[in-house]
């Protein structure tokens, strides 16, 4: 027999998770039981603003998802501007919300909201645990969400009643995320639309970089001495001293570069 914050807790240590961020809320003392005698490292922030915005860090430096516990009301309000850089960033990211028991819910508790309906449309997924036996269920979804396709943030509300009650449940497996690479028939269209390039450039950027992932690019682009741009956001995805390095082409972009890309999407001329 576990309480739901245990269960809680020991779902995220199967998935490999290595740190927390809060600010502490009485809304989930259970959960933060469970993290007391955890080994993952638990930092108490002073303000949920901060706390999600080095959630949102952690996701983007490690590549797992960072951890956030929030209280409600003005505890989610705070912490939003990090859930929106996680969206925005495509930075995996689970925060988890302490919500009233369920025999207020719908009552006009104390600092009570509708998680789906505020939440709906922010990130790339939100629920509520209500039950108890399903919470590593949700955790699970949680990780696949957060890391699947485009990562994104994840919100899990979690009612105070039900993070306090026991009950014997069975722990998931960790997350499988697949691995998804482009095909030999692919990159074959690509080689042969190089080939016939007269003036080719790469813009790279989205999710899933790694320094392997840049040492890589960086070698493709020596091979074909392929100009190198990095998107709005991602200025950090190839060494910016590499001879084949141009410049960002997001916001402020150099005139020159935005001429240069322009010019590529013009037509050519007949010789």
């Amino acid at each position: 027999m576990r309480h739901g914050g245990q269960i809680l807790v020991d779902q995220l240590a199967i998935n490999g998770a290595r740190c927390a961020f809060t600010v502490p809320g009485e809304s989930f003392l259970a959960a933060l039981d469970g993290l007391h005698d955890a080994k993952i490292k638990t930092i108490i922030c002073r303000q949920e603003g901060g706390a999600s915005m080095m959630a949102e860090a952690w996701g983007k430096m490690t590549g797992e998802p960072g951890l956030c516990f929030v209280t409600r009301g003005p505890g989610l309000a705070n912490a939003m501007a990090g859930l929106h850089i996680a969206r925005q960033d495509s930075t995996p990211m689970i925060l988890f919300l302490g919500l009233p028991a369920a025999d207020t819910e719908d009552r006009e508790a104390f600092q009570e909201i509708e998680t789906k309906s505020v939440l709906g449309t922010f990130v790339k997924w939100t629920a509520v645990i209500r039950d108890i036996k399903r919470i590593p269920e949700y955790v699970s979804r949680a990780y696949h969400t957060a890391l699947s396709g485009r990562p994104g943030p994840v919100v899990l509300g979690l009612p105070e009643d039900m993070l306090s009650s026991m009950a014997e449940v069975a722990n998931a497996k960790p997350a499988q995320i697949p691995l998804v690479a482009p095909s030999g028939q692919a990159m074959a269209a690509l080689g042969a639309a190089l080939a016939k390039a007269e003036r080719p450039m790469l813009i790279v950027g989205g999710p899933g970089w790694s320094t392997q992932t840049a040492r890589t690019i960086e070698a493709f682009a020596d091979k074909h001495a392929l100009p190198v741009a990095t998107a709005f956001r991602y200025q950090d995805y190839i060494d910016n001293r590499h001879r084949c390095y141009v410049g960002c082409a997001g916001i402020g972009i150099d005139p020159k570069l935005a001429a240069a890309i322009k010019d590529r999407h013009a037509p050519s001329q007949p010789k």
